[in-house]
């Protein structure tokens, strides 16, 4: 048991020499397209990207279903904002504080509700998700419908950041700590807590694993990397509003978790880049396009329920092997479809 739960890292360490050429390629990306609008797309790839490394604390690490994750995306853009507008802070100043705001919400509504389980939980965080949107959209303070405008941009000492490619490069650096933080946490005594309470809360509680405390460190963890997203996300983009913390940017960050494999940090961002990406490739399609995507994402459930990269690794066998099964039933239907007629 514990030699297979190893098999994370060495899936890891073999795939260092990709990830070092990933790595590279992301580095020169926007240099060597020098295309502003696929900059745009690709920068709205690593927030998502950031966001659902923030939520595999959550779902992945600890087994929690959290669909209002926005949340604390929120929070952290709106205290940023705030603070930066009408206390005219910098951006950078306002991080500490927007990190404290999120850490602060996660206590609020983690503790009184983490000792729920599955669609209870599901329920509840939907519920706080739709709290915290709603109190941005009514609030005088807040801006209201039409949220924060002019926040200024991040200078980093005599650096400021005003390009697309600037803020690429932001979320660039924010990927690759996120992704050291989330594989350091994960070999750690506290990641290994998480995995036994995902793998079998009860189980977990039996060995001494105080179950709804290492839940609601999943929970602040998973809030603190959502609350620094949006700080930066503010500044990106000059202005903020209600509509991008709903409930659809919710489910974007667990599809983008559901997707690439719950645990796996390489799923994590291989979801992210398909669900932005994916419909950008087929925006010639109008509105065909969600359909395409729709299509497209049963199929990946069907071929690949355990996700795009799971923990365990890629396995291409399992995947050739599913899509032979696959392929063997649709044939089968259509037969049998032939014949009665």
């Amino acid at each position: 048991m514990l030699h297979h739960k190893a098999s994370p890292v060495r899936s890891w360490r073999a795939a260092a020499p990709g990830a070092a050429v990933a790595l590279a390629g992301a580095a020169v990306f926007p240099l060597a397209l020098g295309s502003t609008y696929v900059t745009s797309v690709a920068m709205q790839v690593e927030i998502l990207m950031c966001l659902a490394l923030g939520l595999n604390f959550v779902v992945g690490y600890a087994g929690m279903l959290d669909l209002g994750f926005a949340a604390f995306f929120a929070i952290g853009s709106y205290t940023s904002g705030l603070l930066a507008v009408d206390a005219h802070w910098p951006v950078l100043a306002t991080l500490p504080v927007a990190v404290a705001a999120s850490l602060l919400g996660a206590v609020f509504i983690g503790t009184p509700t983490l000792r729920l389980r599955s669609d209870y939980l599901a329920v509840v965080t939907l519920g706080f998700g739709e709290i915290i949107q709603n109190i941005v959209n009514n609030l005088n303070q807040t801006g209201g419908p039409e949220g924060i405008y002019g926040i200024p941009p991040l200078s980093v000492g005599p650096l400021t950041i005003t390009s697309t490619t600037g803020y690429y490069y932001v979320f660039f650096v924010l990927v690759v700590l996120f992704v050291a933080v989330s594989y350091r946490a994960r070999r750690s005594r506290l990641g290994r807590a998480w995995l036994a309470i995902r793998e079998d809360e009860d189980t977990a509680y039996a060995m001494g694993i105080k179950v709804r405390r290492y839940k609601l460190y999943a929970y602040m963890a998973g809030s603190v990397l959502g609350a620094v997203t949006g700080t930066f996300y503010g500044s990106a983009f000059v202005a903020i509003a209600p509509p991008s913390f709903g409930f659809n940017e919710s489910l974007l960050v667990v599809m983008a978790v559901s997707m690439g494999g719950m645990g796996s940090i390489w799923g994590a961002l291989l979801g992210a880049g398909a669900v932005v990406a994916f419909p950008e490739v087929f925006r010639q399609f109008a509105q065909a396009r969600l359909l395409v995507f729709g299509v497209a994402l049963v199929l990946v459930m069907v071929l690949r329920p355990q996700g795009i990269w799971p923990e365990e690794g890629l396995r291409l066998g399992r995947l050739k092997q599913s899509a032979r099964r696959a392929t063997r039933q649709l044939t089968h239907w259509a037969s049998a479809r032939l014949g009665a007629r």
